[in-house]
């Protein structure tokens, strides 16, 4: 479903972010995103939501592909309408608007008033608590209630692919391990999502593909199952420590996960 190849990213004219990154999402999957601080996570995200320039970013080479077509260079307001929706980092809500409010905003762009419909009743499934909550303003909600927000938000323009940008930052870990939940819900019910995250724990468990940035490069990439049985991490991103290189290696059975050196 979303091709990234050789992407490379530049912020004004001389910071280099992304390095030709390639990565691959396929149609009905998940694929988390992890990395340190300034590893690129969020310049890939707005990349294929064609918000870069939002940010004094551009694409410099490399291409960005949607369904086997190119969107590197398309208005953002395009690509949501391709189907391509993000959640920004830190919700981002509409604070002085109510909950319902904010998820007209969300379903602005769909002219269809029996799929509106739909969509709503997708999100108050998924997240009761934006039913019952209404006419609250949205910034009266908690944290965690306000991430639901922000993602019902995007679900209701009916997205073929959701971007979810640091989900459980500054959540409590039960309220982490429920966005979990909700994210695999999402997934079930068919839409494709880029979970970019520093909560490894949760993000290797709701992926069924990871890749791992570090300065702009795509550092490790396999599955989330692999990612989770390796060294480097375990070491880096889970605290622990794993099984050596090796042993995981023989253990899933001779597959080796595609690895690019620093």
């Amino acid at each position: 479903m979303l091709s990234v190849r050789n992407l490379q990213v530049r912020y004004g004219r001389s910071v280099a972010a992304l390095h030709g990154v390639d990565i691959d999402v396929p149609a009905d999957g998940v694929l988390a995103v992890l990395g340190s601080n300034g590893a690129g996570k969020s310049t890939l995200l707005r990349a294929v939501s064609g918000t870069l320039r939002l940010h004094r970013g551009s694409v410099v080479a490399g291409s960005v592909e949607f369904d086997g077509r190119r969107i590197d260079r398309a208005d953002p307001a395009a690509i949501v309408r391709l189907g391509v929706v993000g959640v920004p980092e830190g919700r981002q809500v509409f604070a002085r608007m109510t909950v319902e409010e904010n998820l007209r905003a969300g379903g602005i762009g769909a002219r269809d008033a029996t799929r509106r419909a739909a969509a709503r009743a997708r999100v108050h499934e998924l997240f009761p608590v934006l039913a019952e909550r209404a006419k609250q303003r949205a910034g009266l909600l908690s944290g965690g209630e306000q991430q639901m927000l922000a993602i019902g938000r995007a679900l209701m323009s009916g997205p073929r692919l959701l971007l979810l940008d640091e989900p459980s930052l500054g959540l409590a870990p039960k309220v982490v391990a429920r966005i979990g939940e909700i994210i695999r819900e999402i997934h079930a019910q068919g839409t494709a999502v880029v979970l970019v995250e520093q909560n490894a724990v949760m993000a290797l468990r709701v992926a069924e593909h990871a890749a791992v940035l570090e300065v702009g490069r795509v550092a490790l990439r396999g599955t989330a199952a692999e990612l989770a049985a390796s060294d480097d991490v375990q070491r880096l991103y889970l605290g622990g420590h794993a099984e050596s290189w090796s042993e995981a290696h023989w253990r899933h059975g001779g597959r080796t996960l595609a690895r690019w050196e620093r």
